[in-house]
């Protein structure tokens, strides 16, 4: 299982770049987001690899603040951009986050580390020790969990809403497939602090790759043209 999040990381980092690739052709606002949020989600799984050798304070802190405070909401910022139209509003939500990812970034690297850390061990996951050696305040959980309930929202509820407007219309097989895929990789994450409640830490970095893999096939599959079957042409003597 600790060699996963290598596979996780490159994974996640393709991803971007195909992601900002895209948003180099097209400049939607969705696709900077959805980059962003896979540059933490890559951040995550990285400071994972760098924990799996050796302890060290700054991964740490850069491994909750972006796994589990900042990358659900800004992917999920990038699909508010896609499904609100209204001029201004995703734009006002998107300041909203801004600020309160500054305040969360501003919290964990202040947050002490307790001397828990001296018996950290590399054999174990992560998810299994951060609670005793990074002190949260009552500030910094309600901030995890505010950010993941409206990230977990935007971006599964909104793969799930666009895929049932491509169902309801009959067009573009693909994009329902591909926004069906992306609502069951995002949920993988999501069900990581299930598996680490019950004891099944090691869960965590398979359900981070399996989700990554999941966002990512359906990224392809709802970008991918789709040919236009053009209608017969009518015989002359039929259309006379």
């Amino acid at each position: 299982m600790h060699y996963i999040p290598y596979l996780s990381t490159l994974v996640t980092f393709i991803f971007a770049f195909a992601v900002f690739r895209r948003y180099q052709y097209k400049k939607g606002p969705h696709l900077l987001f959805w980059g962003i949020g896979l540059i933490f989600f890559g951040l995550g799984t990285f400071t994972e690899v760098v924990l799996s050798i050796t302890f060290n304070p700054l991964a740490l802190k850069v491994w909750y603040l972006t796994g589990a405070m900042l990358t659900a909401a800004w992917l999920g910022q990038g699909t508010v951009f896609l499904l609100i139209r209204k001029r201004g509003v995703a734009s006002a939500i998107a300041v909203a986050l801004a600020v309160v990812s500054l305040l969360a970034a501003g919290l964990i690297l202040a947050t002490p580390i307790t001397q828990a850390a001296g018996a950290y061990q590399v054999t174990q996951a992560i998810s299994a020790q951060y609670k005793d050696i990074l002190v949260r305040s009552s500030l910094i959980t309600l901030l995890t969990i505010l950010l993941n309930i409206y990230g977990t929202l935007t971006l599964v509820g909104g793969a799930l809403y666009s895929a049932f407007l491509f169902w309801r219309k009959k067009v573009l097989v693909n994009r329902l497939l591909g926004n069906i895929l992306i609502a069951g990789g995002a949920l993988m994450p999501a069900m990581a602090g299930s598996f680490v409640k019950a004891g099944l830490v090691d869960l965590l970095y398979l359900s981070e790759f399996l989700g990554v893999v999941l966002m990512y096939v359906g990224f392809l599959q709802a970008t991918a043209s789709q040919k236009v079957e053009k209608p017969a042409a009518i015989p002359a003597s039929k259309a006379a």
